[in-house]
């Protein structure tokens, strides 16, 4: 059954257009209601939310659709999606929704769904909640509305959590960090965990106005958080993005430090511990093929999904992995949470740092990455891939690409982008591959 509303990290678009208007956001909540409403208990629903001017009228009218299918509500405010997930589960709720649109600009918004165990939905309850947003709505009888409240201590709850997941004897003194928060939903959370551990913190996004979120700050945003590093003298750089389940690291030089490497990091100290499950690392096609080659020379496997977190994430369920992640800096502890959780990561990285006395410098460049050149194309529409002329073009690069590198093209789950990757040892040839093959689209689009 072809999706309509879900794409690969929930209900994604532009605020008051299309699919993410507050009428669909109440629909949302009542189609999701209904269908966790089991058992004869009283049900209840955690939600929050990111920075974004639209948030206010998002969660408004989340918190009608799901009162007014039964369901009682608890608001935290802004927190980091990883913090959703983590409270669904420990104040036994039925459902979790963070409202955030993850990296993209104040103007888009979301959805993001927790069932009651704290992981992302399955393909098979998204299609469930699918189904009956387009039926007349089932609602609760009027003693069985639910109630809605806020809770104040959400904040505090998380900041202990993701502490634990670094033990009680560490500690960050001496650290000079610099925290990019993007403006986003760990604008409070982040620099004060690090900042309770014993670093010297540097904050950079942490002034959230509705509108400025992801807006030259963050992790895809690193010129920032660059420069401050080097500016001020600190010893790492911390990129968040809008709703901190991923991260990008910046060593003492300004040079950027990717997921695959930070992946790496941690799987060869979890290695060396013995405490690395599953034999190796699950990523997506997009990581870097110097990742598979650094694991592989330590006798553990790289095994690769289709592009984002939620399919890391069944294949670590799957095959008993706690290690995984995407280049992009989605980066799953499944020791410490059940889903990607950027300040738990940077927890470990700088934990790594007190560990080895390295700078960032040494300790985070872990391997040589191959040559690799990502490139995105938009488009209106439908999708260029269905041309005939495009399709000729990849498949002739692929015959180019045979035993000497990769080429992955794919298009967006969240935008109109065309996503077109190569890698291979020649850095000419995969420039070369990567343009052609963007000048099709662009041609046909």
């Amino acid at each position: 059954m072809a999706r309509k509303f879900f794409g690969t990290d929930g209900i994604r678009g532009r605020t008051n257009s299309g699919k993410m208007t507050a009428a669909m956001a109440m629909t949302v909540g009542q189609a999701a209601g209904l269908h966790f409403r089991r058992g004869d208990h009283r049900h209840r629903v955690v939600i929050g939310k990111d920075t974004r001017l639209s948030g206010y009228m998002m969660e408004s009218a989340l918190v009608a659709g799901f009162t007014s299918s039964g369901m009682d509500v608890i608001m935290t405010g802004p927190l980091p999606t990883p913090a959703i997930a983590m409270l669904t589960r420990e104040m036994r709720a039925d459902l979790g929704v963070m409202i955030s649109a993850s990296h993209n600009p104040y103007e888009d918004n979301g959805i993001k769904l927790f069932g009651p165990d704290g992981f992302k939905l399955s393909d098979e309850d998204e299609l469930a909640i699918e189904a009956l947003i387009g039926e007349q709505p089932v609602l609760a009888d009027a003693p069985e509305i639910g109630r809605a409240r806020r809770i104040e201590d959400a904040r505090g709850r998380y900041i202990h959590a993701i502490k634990q997941s670094v033990g009680p004897a560490m500690r960050f003194d001496g650290l000079k960090v610099v925290i990019d928060c993007a403006n986003g939903a760990a604008y409070q959370v982040a620099p004060s965990a690090i900042w309770e551990l014993g670093a010297e913190v540097v904050t950079l996004g942490v002034e959230p106005n509705g509108t400025n979120i992801n807006r030259n700050v963050g992790s895809t945003a690193l010129d920032a958080v660059k420069a401050k590093v080097v500016e001020v003298g600190a010893d790492i750089g911390i990129a968040l993005d809008g709703d901190a389940d991923r991260l990008i690291v910046v060593d003492e030089k300004g040079r950027t430090v990717d997921g695959d490497q930070i992946m790496a990091l941690i799987a060869d100290r979890m290695a060396d511990k013995g405490v690395l499950r599953g034999g190796g690392v699950v990523a997506t096609v997009m990581s870097n093929l110097g990742l598979e080659r650094h694991l592989a020379e330590r006798g553990l496997t790289l095994e690769r999904t289709k592009v984002g977190d939620r399919y890391v994430l069944e294949r670590m369920k799957e095959g008993g992995f706690n290690v995984g992640g995407e280049q992009s800096g989605h980066m799953i502890l499944l020791d410490h949470g059940t889903t990607g959780d950027g300040t738990i990561a940077a927890l470990r990285v700088l934990s790594s740092l007190v560990w080895s006395g390295k700078p960032a410098s040494e300790l985070l460049h872990v391997f040589d990455p191959v040559p690799q050149l990502l490139k995105n194309v938009r488009y209106e529409g439908s999708s260029p891939l269905d041309d005939e002329t495009v399709k000729r073009v990849i498949a002739d690069a692929e015959s180019e690409l045979s035993g000497k590198g990769r080429l992955v093209i794919r298009a967006s789950g969240t935008e109109p982008l065309i996503r077109v990757m190569a890698e291979g040892d020649d850095a000419d040839q995969v420039e070369t591959v990567v343009d052609r093959i963007c000048d099709a689209v662009r041609g046909a689009a």
